[in-house]
């Protein structure tokens, strides 16, 4: 199953890049430190100091006859004139529905990923640099897509700090002259 959340994480101690890779790898880090308020949270989570994970549960089997396909029923609200254009369509309202997602999926990629950068980079900045010095003023240049201003303002933070936020907010520039 395909996962929108990237398996990579970074682990920060104060302004400090202490790690950056899959979890075992934070987690074997974190556990360097030699802290025993880390080593009781990797322990609450399974993990050892060597960073190998507890074993999961096994899965249940699947019970015999036809497989759940992951069709979710869910109400939508539309307009009468709305149905009617669905009911007209190849396949029904369902496919119909279907076909224009995958559609806006499609074509919406590229804005989406843009957002998802955003949204990544804007959390980062406001829970590790929420008090620092042009905090504001940089997450009003992040969203409003001024790369140049955004990597100005950020670099007054720690070096750490800011490369984590220009490379986080990396997919989220639009490719123009005036962001680059």
């Amino acid at each position: 199953m395909n996962t929108p959340y990237s398996s990579r994480y970074t682990a920060f101690v104060g302004d400090r890049r202490l790690a950056q890779g899959a979890y075992a790898d934070i987690a074997r880090a974190l556990a360097s430190l030699d802290d025993a308020e880390h080593a009781a949270r990797l322990a609450r989570i399974g993990i050892t100091p060597d960073g190998a994970s507890a074993a999961a549960p096994e899965a249940p089997r699947p019970a015999p006859g036809r497989p759940r396909l992951g069709v979710v029923a869910r109400e939508v609200t539309l307009l009468p004139r709305h149905w009617d254009w669905l009911a007209a369509q190849p396949g029904g309202a369902s496919a119909a529905l279907r076909r224009l997602v995958d559609q806006a999926r499609k074509t919406g990629d590229a804005a989406d990923e843009r957002r998802r950068a955003q949204e990544r980079a804007y959390k980062f900045i406001s829970a590790i640099a929420g008090h620092r010095p042009g905090f504001e003023e940089a997450a009003r240049a992040l969203f409003a897509g001024e790369r140049t201003r955004f990597e100005s303002l950020v670099a007054a933070w720690p070096a750490d700090v800011a490369a984590h936020a220009v490379r986080l907010a990396g997919a989220g520039w639009r490719e123009s002259p005036s962001t680059r």
